[in-house]
């Protein structure tokens, strides 16, 4: 989070939140979100699966890429309920 804030307090705002920060790095590397082909999300509750794939389907309904959603005990900062990762082809 910018300037050490921090997330939102719900997965769908995380999972926004993640998504921004995929679409800048794309972008950093002359992409887009039509380049990413396979994406895994790591879920500390089940429970939140539909929050999280209502995020990804904004950034990603057109591009469908391949997608995993994995429920895990913890991520390495308490304050996630979600992280996400992208797979992308870059263009040439």
């Amino acid at each position: 989070m910018p300037e050490g804030g921090a997330p939102p307090a719900d997965a769908y705002g995380q999972a926004k939140r993640c998504l921004e920060i995929i679409a800048a790095a794309l972008a950093a590397a002359g992409a887009a979100a039509e380049h990413v082909v396979r994406t895994r999300t790591f879920l500390l509750d089940a429970a939140d699966w539909e929050e999280v794939g209502r995020a990804h389907g904004e950034l990603f309904r057109e591009v469908r890429p391949a997608s995993t959603m994995i429920v895990v005990s913890a991520l390495l900062d308490p304050r996630w309920l979600v992280e996400i990762e992208a797979d992308a082809l870059l263009p040439e």
